[in-house]
Formats: structure tokens, sequence, C-alpha cells
């Protein structure tokens, strides 16, 4: 896939298209977020409240059924992840644009986000030294594996997302390249699928790595 072109400069940064093309979707759902919560709360219960308030509970049964009574912790930070990412991975349906989780340097910035995040739950509900001690356990000969893992799996997790979408945005041009529009259809669907898969295997992803940084303290709670 070729570079993603220079749209204009800021100082001596270029943004990119990518970079347009992401502010754009989070213009679009933070505007959408707004709009659609300051309706609910106006209007009476209709079909469009049910559908949302149906999708936010599958979210949390997800959740819950990984991490039981961690769901209002981590819900806004993992249904925050289904959501862009699946927008971004259809944002290759539109013409003349380009899904931004196609490119390494977003996939590497949601990865390196949830690097974070994973941390960041793990000393909330830890403390930082009982937090980092358990790279210690369970014994300190582990302390570079421990740490091999974290980054690995991080690496993993942006490669993973990348790689499938770019290979299918690749296999689409290559399709209509050949067949031209008259296999439309079937390509549409798939490409509808295979976002929606990949968005939630990058968010089960984030919560399993999640779980693994509190699943010492419950069993140590579970211990005494």
């Amino acid at each position: 896939m070729n570079a993603p072109a220079v749209v204009f400069y800021i100082g001596p940064f270029g943004i990119t298209s990518v970079v347009v093309t992401t502010w754009g979707i989070m213009l679009v759902l933070g505007v959408s977020c707004w709009l659609v919560t300051r309706n609910l709360s106006l209007l009476k219960p209709g079909r469009l409240q049910t559908m949302l308030e149906g999708l936010v509970a599958a979210m949390e049964a997800s959740i819950e059924a990984v991490l039981p009574g961690q769901a209002k912790q981590l819900l806004p930070f993992i249904a925050t992840l289904w959501i862009y990412i699946v927008i971004a991975n259809l944002t290759g349906l539109i013409p003349q644009l380009h899904s931004p989780t196609g490119h390494l340097s977003v996939t590497t910035g949601l990865a390196v986000l949830v690097f974070l995040s994973v941390h960041w739950f793990g000393i909330r509900s830890y403390g930082i030294r009982q937090y980092c001690k358990h790279y210690l356990s369970p014994t300190p000969l582990l302390l570079p594996f421990h740490l091999i893992s974290e980054v690995t799996r991080t690496i993993a997790l942006a490669v993973r997302l990348f790689g499938n979408i770019m290979s299918l945005e690749l296999v689409a041009l290559l399709v209509l390249l050949v067949a031209g529009l008259l296999v439309p259809v079937p390509l549409l669907m798939l490409h509808i699928v295979e976002a929606l898969v990949q968005a939630y295997i990058f968010g089960m992803l984030a919560l399993i790595y999640v779980a693994g940084a509190l699943q010492s303290k419950q069993s140590k709670g579970n211990d005494l």
C-alpha cells in the first residue's frame, strides 16, 4: 500500500490523509454521540433508544463474561475501542477514502493506548508498588520474559489489525480490477463482516490484557 499523501502542513509537520480521516471520524462520532444522547433525553422511548440500549447491554455482557463486576469500570474504554475501530474499518467502503486501520501508524497508536491502559487499570487497582511486584512473580528471574511478553503482544496487536484490514482492501481492489462491478454486493458484505469481526477481536484482546492485569489481585483476594 502506498504511503498516505500529505494534505497540509502545520509548521514542519505534514498532516496526511490518514490523520485527516481519523480526525473526521472522531468529529463525526463526537457530534453523533452528543446529538443522540440529547435527543434521547427529549424524546419518548422508541426504536433508536431500544437499539442503543441493546447495543450497550451487549457490550456490558461481553465485558462481564470476562471480568465479572468490572463492566461499569471498563465499558467506556472497551466500547470506545469497538465503536471507533468499526467506523474506521468501514471507512474504506467510501469512495476515495481508505480505512485508517489499514495503516500501521494508526493500529500502533491503538495498541500503545491499550498497553498504557492495561497498566493504568492495574496500578489503579493495586497501587504502583504492589502492581510492579507481579512482574517478579514467581521468581525475579522471569522479569525479562514478562517485559518481552508485554512488548511482543503490543506489536502483535498492532500488526494483526493492520494486516487484516490492509489485506481486505487489497483483495477488494484486485477483485474489482478483475471482475469490474459484477460482484459488488458480496464484496461489500465481506468487508462489513470483516470490519465487525476485527473490531470485536481487537476489543476482546484489549479486555483480556486488562483482565490479566487484574487477575492477580482477584486471585489473592480469593486466597485470603
